[in-house]
């Protein structure tokens, strides 16, 4: 068969074609290869890149987080330098109280050991109520002096105490019982005292009554004149009557 000169020129040129393809695949082969070596690289060195990134968007924002604690600490700070400087000047306040505390603890001692001294005194010489409750009161207060484990401020109160119930005695009225010697008999008698103005007595029948005489020192007898009275008083202060004029004696002092 005879090839027409058309089918063998395409047949060559076919041929051509196809060697000059290999021949550029084989010469592009190694530019591919080292293209997808360089985009498989870069790749990699972005992923590092993005990695890095990342590290350091955390590190900045744990930055910013420690400098906002540092900030804060450092007002933190601050506010304690100044509350130890104010503690520090407590202290020296408080260390210059007790040198003066000291001082007025000295100072305080004998005065309420004359305060005391005072008030035993002053009952001796007053009217003759309550005698042995107002004596152990005053006892007491002599024990509690000489106790190491009692504050000078409690001492101090107990006998500020004592003065304030004494004070109390001079505005109040009150009855209350107890023994009298009459005519070389113990009589169970009720006494009535009048603030510090009168000092009475009445026996529980009421046949005999007396006062205390602030001039003598001494009970006197009252005739039964005054029996009605006094048992007017005894009731008032024991509050079974309401407040009344009393008509009692009263000695007269200069």
């Amino acid at each position: 068969m005879k090839l027409s000169p058309t089918l063998i020129a395409s047949v060559i040129a076919g041929v051509l074609f196809s060697s000059a393809a290999l021949a550029q695949d084989a010469y592009l082969e190694p530019a591919v290869k080292k293209a997808t070596e360089i985009n498989e690289s870069a790749a990699t060195s972005q992923n590092k890149i993005d990695n890095i990134t990342d590290q350091i968007g955390d590190k900045l924002t744990q930055f910013r987080t420690l400098s906002k604690e540092i900030e804060g600490l450092e007002v933190y700070n601050g506010q304690l330098q100044r509350q130890i400087a104010s503690q520090q000047q407590e202290m020296a306040d408080l260390n210059a109280a007790i040198d003066e505390v000291s001082v007025i603890e000295r100072q305080i001692t004998p005065l309420m050991l004359n305060m005391i001294e005072g008030l035993r005194q002053f009952i001796e010489l007053d009217l003759p109520f309550l005698a042995e409750e107002r004596a152990n009161r005053v006892i007491d207060l002599q024990a509690l002096m000489d106790r190491a484990d009692i504050a000078p401020s409690e001492k101090f109160r107990r006998v500020m105490e004592a003065y304030q119930v004494e004070m109390d005695y001079g505005r109040t009225i009150e009855a209350y019982p107890g023994l009298k010697d009459l005519g070389g008999e113990e009589r169970s008698v009720e006494f009535l005292r009048i603030g510090r103005t009168a000092l009475i007595y009445q026996t529980r029948d009421g046949s005999q009554q007396g006062v205390w005489n602030k001039q003598t020192r001494q009970w006197e007898e009252l005739d039964s004149s005054y029996k009605t009275q006094i048992a007017k008083g005894l009731r008032i202060a024991k509050k079974q009557l309401a407040p009344d004029l009393l008509m009692v004696p009263v000695a007269i002092t200069d």
